[in-house]
């Protein structure tokens, strides 16, 4: 049977829970132990993978994914995502996935790409990691930033928000570098270690960054580099 054509059973220690993030209180769904033989994720990106530089700015290259990942999604987190965001089935349109490798060494990064990012500022869609690595590749943290307590953007808040990211533009001793954890400008709100078969889903519109180890090793391997599993679950 093709790796296409199926949909893996759920880990039978499959857990999760719901955490509240911040002062603005943004709900983060914590899955541990997702999908059973998630290892067979990092088999499909060694043989199929087709793996091309990133895009929005994402440091290191990305791949298509097995056809039945986003079924998955739908099939065993749909209803727990309602719960979790206070949605209905209805509000759920679609997802995008994608395989995601960091790759990008510090020096060669480009300024938006060292401080923490929102994936759109319109309440739109969820943003999901699945871990296909171990812990001492890093995890996600969430951030307030300090200046304007922004946790979250909107339209509404984006002139402000410009006007402080151009002066912090000017001071270059955190350019060049992955943010992880607090620094000058951002206060780490809440962060998530990379355990294997680990998913987190959040709120897009929320300041958060891969949180990157000083020491590591920049690999293209899937196998032994931080490979992530990146989707996006579109809301009407």
């Amino acid at each position: 049977m093709s790796i296409n054509n199926f949909i893996p059973s759920l880990h039978p220690d499959f857990r999760y829970r719901v955490d509240i993030v911040g002062n603005e209180k943004t709900p983060v769904l914590v899955i541990d132990n997702f999908l059973q033989d998630a290892e067979t994720l990092l088999e499909y990106a060694m043989k199929f993978g087709d793996f091309r530089d990133g895009t929005n700015f994402y440091p290191g290259i990305q791949s298509n994914v097995p056809d039945f990942y986003s079924q998955a999604l739908q099939v065993y987190l749909a209803n727990i995502i309602c719960k979790a965001f206070n949605l209905k089935l209805e509000n759920i349109h679609y997802s995008v996935s994608t395989y995601s490798l960091v790759l990008t060494p510090p020096a060669r990064l480009a300024l938006p790409q060292s401080r923490p990012h929102v994936d759109t500022i319109r309440k739109e869609q969820l943003a999901c990691v699945h871990y296909l690595c171990t812990p001492d590749k890093g995890g996600t943290s969430f951030y307030r930033h300090s200046a304007t307590g922004f946790e979250q953007l909107s339209p509404e808040r984006m002139d402000v928000y410009g006007e402080h990211l151009d002066k912090e533009a000017l001071d270059t001793s955190w350019h060049k570098k992955y943010i992880n954890g607090s620094n000058q400008y951002y206060e780490e709100t809440g962060r998530y270690e990379a355990n294997f078969n680990r998913l987190i889903v959040y709120p897009s519109d929320v300041l958060h960054s891969a949180s990157i180890p000083e020491n590591l090793q920049f690999r293209p391997n899937p196998i032994v580099g931080r490979l992530t599993l990146n989707s996006f679950i579109y809301l009407k």
